[in-house]
């Protein structure tokens, strides 16, 4: 057996290529129509959140780096470019880059010092050192603002990634996510996307395979930094104020990995789907009971998930690309189907 056809079935189909084609058209034609200034923020929300959770799925779905300290990246990405454009000068075009390659560096001491750890000690591991940084980061006060952050000057003009018109920022978001879902595409075509699922599933029998499991594990975690800073230096430029209790949060890292969970993580369009369906309703939610009930969406979120997993255990992306298989679950999950198949009757000789 090799490893190509132990993995058959994690291989691109069709129908995900069409769905994805059809998902682009869409994107680039909402922005046009969208002539209001919240429906376009409400946009760049769903773009963000997307681009964020297909970041963590390269490690987290696709390698099994289950990591709740994705935030510690995406913290160093916003303060990498920003501290470099207040201090230095030097605009966050420039600035992004070097606030991801510091992800990275970060990314590879995690990874080496956490190459035994696999499941929940990987996750507990991340998240100390994601709190290591952001502690580091709030009493730095003199260059990092401390716990009160950074604000940044408003002055609009391409080199700073600054625009009065938020249809710049939209697309802007939207080409990084269709950047990072092409990566995701031609990663998941690869040997080292093969190589990555099979560790991902048994890192015995991928060693067996002759999988470097070293190395898998540094390149997607590496990879996923990369890409989750770049996504940081893009959210510090729209925001414009960047704080440790929310850049550097657990909560921030929770939240990505509930979106590429709930969408299908291992998927190239599952990051995609999740910040679809949970963006819309964090801002309901949020809108509807923020006075009254605050904290009630980390309700609904705890209980999504536990009837994700249930019904369904690949994510959405399972229920379109198997309805029937979806279809038949369902019923049985909620008592649609009582019908039991009939006992072999076993056999009267001996």
């Amino acid at each position: 057996m090799t490893l190509t056809s132990l993995l058959a079935p994690y291989r691109p189909t069709r129908k995900g290529l069409l769905l994805s084609l059809a998902m682009v058209a869409v994107l680039v034609a909402l922005p046009l129509i969208a002539a209001d200034s919240y429906t376009l923020h409400f946009l760049w929300k769903v773009l963000f959140w997307a681009l964020a959770a297909a970041a963590w799925n390269i490690a987290g779905g696709y390698a099994g780096q289950f990591s709740l300290g994705h935030a510690a990246f995406f913290g160093l990405g916003a303060y990498g470019s920003t501290l470099l454009y207040m201090h230095f000068g030097l605009s966050p075009w420039i600035g992004m880059f070097i606030g991801a390659g510091a992800a990275v560096a970060f990314a590879t001491l995690i990874g080496a010092l956490t190459l035994r750890l696999q499941g929940p000690f990987f996750a507990l591991a991340s998240i100390a050192f994601a709190e290591v940084l952001r502690i580091a980061i709030v009493n730095w006060r003199s260059f990092t603002g401390g716990a009160e952050g950074l604000s940044l000057p408003f002055d609009p003009s391409f080199a700073n990634m600054m625009f009065s018109d938020r249809l710049w920022y939209v697309y802007i978001m939207m080409a990084a996510l269709l950047v990072v879902l092409l990566i995701t595409y031609v990663l998941e075509r690869s040997w080292i996307g093969y190589a990555l699922a099979a560790m991902r599933e048994n890192e015995e029998a991928a060693e067996a395979l002759g999988v470097d499991t070293v190395r898998a594990k540094l390149f997607s975690i590496g990879l996923s930094a990369f890409l989750s800073a770049i996504a940081g230096t893009l959210y510090a430029n729209y925001i414009l104020l960047i704080e440790p209790s929310t850049v550097l949060s657990i909560g921030f890292s929770v939240e990505i990995a509930l979106i590429a969970i709930i969408g299908g993580m291992g998927t190239p369009l599952g990051p995609v789907l999740g910040a679809v369906l949970i963006v819309p309703l964090s801002e309901y939610l949020r809108a509807e009971f923020a006075g009254s009930l605050q904290g009630l969406y980390l309700l609904v979120y705890g209980a999504l998930l536990i009837v994700m997993v249930i019904v369904l255990p690949q994510g959405l992306m399972s229920a379109i690309r198997a309805p029937r298989a979806t279809a038949r679950r369902l019923r049985g999950a909620f008592g649609g189907s009582t019908r039991r198949r009939p006992i072999r009757e076993e056999s009267r000789h001996a």
